[in-house]
């Protein structure tokens, strides 16, 4: 069946894996005037930001439970699942960082972005009926974000390593 460009683009709206196995073939075959270009780098961009997107969550996670460690840990018992949450984010920003060593100076660009997600979960946080006593204890009332630090307390290479329960 002869493609055309405008065939191909269709084909995106309507079955993305015949899309892009119908790209691959033709890339293979260097038909490349047949290629759906913009659809194609508008999906290999696609591909970097949702790697971004990862790694900024999982710095927002280490960041909230390194602040949640050292600001809000009332008792002993409290914040061992906090040290398992960083770990297990830790796990998961190395594999990103081998895989892709190119996003590492990214990485340490979008701290701020992870700490304002951060907050944002901090704040939710202390609005669970769990912790509304530490909300009063630590607050007075319900903290908002103007209410946390609003430069990032912590360098990348905290977010990395920094282990305050050592």
């Amino acid at each position: 069946m002869e493609k055309t460009t405008q065939s191909i683009k269709e084909l995106y709206e309507k079955d993305f894996y015949l899309w892009v196995q119908e790209n691959l073939r033709l890339l293979r075959n260097k038909e490349y005037d047949l290629v759906d270009w913009e659809n194609l780098l508008e999906e290999i961009e696609d591909m970097a930001r949702r790697e971004l997107r990862s790694l900024i969550s999982f710095m927002a996670v280490i960041l909230e439970h390194l602040y949640k460690w050292e600001n809000f840990r009332d008792r002993e018992d409290v914040g061992h699942s906090w040290i398992k949450s960083i770990n297990n984010a830790r796990n998961e920003l190395d594999t990103i960082l081998e895989t892709y060593p190119g996003i590492r100076k990214k990485a340490a660009e979008e701290l701020p972005t992870a700490w304002r997600i951060a907050v944002k979960r901090l704040v939710r946080w202390f609005k669970e009926d769990e912790n509304h006593d530490l909300a009063k204890k630590y607050f007075g009332k319900f903290p908002t974000e103007k209410d946390f630090p609003q430069e990032c307390p912590y360098t990348f290479e905290q977010v990395m390593e920094y282990e305050p329960w050592v």
